[in-house]
């Protein structure tokens, strides 16, 4: 192939490559990821030993596609917002490089093939992520979000499920120790989240949108983040209080409380600039690691329990 031909060759192929990477770009990958690996931990945790193998592809293929698609729904219907925000106006959809109906017929392709997949699997899992999904994609996008400045207080609860489906999907019931989880989740979702509204607050006043700093001030919000951390650490102790988990995971899960509550402290009282993006990128990791302890402490409590 001579060089004329391989400039052509490189313009065709750059568009596809382009298009199939927006596409990936609307399913949110990173955020998926995170959410299958709590969801993983609730298969794990849910049984003595390794949990079948038919549970976790499916039940982790369908939950994926079904996160995928709550994700893409969000693009679409979020896209006039996100083209006024700094941290969204470079998605697909805000900045017009894929049609609307496409990203709508991509996101109920997605959520169809994972609701089967689950429904393969058992009805109760497929129902309950079909829940989480309209919990996300419409009545948090389109409706909490906009209405209150507790929205992601609210909302949080959808994104706080995947523990709760891992554990039904190879079980196909409901356990106490799951809705443990799913509180875990919760607890930790606000200040989460208030940390990034804090550094994001502009964009959020400039896309109309009520979040808590700019309904309720900066000095607010960081209280929230440090009353919601002092929340988090007192949740993170029911594993351990109701013998769901043994001594490693008390350790390991009060080490990292302690670091996020030291990164709230630091941000009510000695912030300085930078200081909510470090503890919005704390909290991502935080959450890591508090399920990859949670399922350590489950694979070895037979040996020191």
């Amino acid at each position: 192939m001579d060089k004329s031909q391989l400039i052509h060759s490189n313009r065709v192929r750059t568009p596809q490559i382009a298009v199939w990477r927006d596409y990936l770009t609307m399913t949110k990958p990173k955020v998926v990821a995170m959410l299958l690996l709590t969801a993983l931990v609730g298969m794990c945790l849910a049984v003595q030993g390794i949990p079948p193998a038919d549970a976790v592809i499916l039940g982790l293929t369908g939950i994926g596609f079904q996160s995928a698609a709550a994700a893409a729904f969000n693009h679409v219907l979020d896209r006039r917002f996100d083209a006024k925000m700094a941290r969204t106006y470079h998605r697909p959809l805000a900045k017009g490089r894929i049609e609307t109906w496409k990203a709508v017929v991509f996101a109920m392709t997605l959520m169809l093939v994972g609701f089967g997949l689950l429904m393969i699997l058992n009805a109760l899992t497929a129902w309950l992520t079909m829940a989480s999904l309209v919990g996300y994609a419409l009545i948090y996008t389109v409706w909490l979000k906009h209405a209150t400045p507790q929205n992601i207080v609210i909302g949080g609860l959808a994104g706080a499920a995947p523990p709760l489906l891992g554990w039904t999907a190879v079980t196909g019931q409901i356990d106490p120790h799951a809705l443990l989880l799913v509180m875990l989740v919760f607890a930790w979702t606000p200040p989460h989240f208030w940390a990034l509204a804090i550094h994001r607050r502009d964009d959020y006043a400039k896309a109309g949108i009520p979040m808590l700093p700019v309904t309720h001030g900066i000095e607010y919000t960081k209280t929230m983040v440090l009353l919601y951390t002092v929340i988090l650490f007192a949740v993170g102790l029911l594993p351990w209080l109701t013998n769901m988990s043994g001594w490693v995971y008390l350790i390991g899960s009060s080490a990292l409380n302690v670091g996020f509550l030291g990164y709230a402290l630091k941000l009510k009282f000695f912030d300085n600039e930078g200081h909510a993006w470090a503890t919005f990128k704390y909290s991502i990791w935080h959450l890591l690691a508090l399920f990859v302890v949670l399922l350590a402490d489950h694979w070895l409590l037979p040996w020191y329990g």
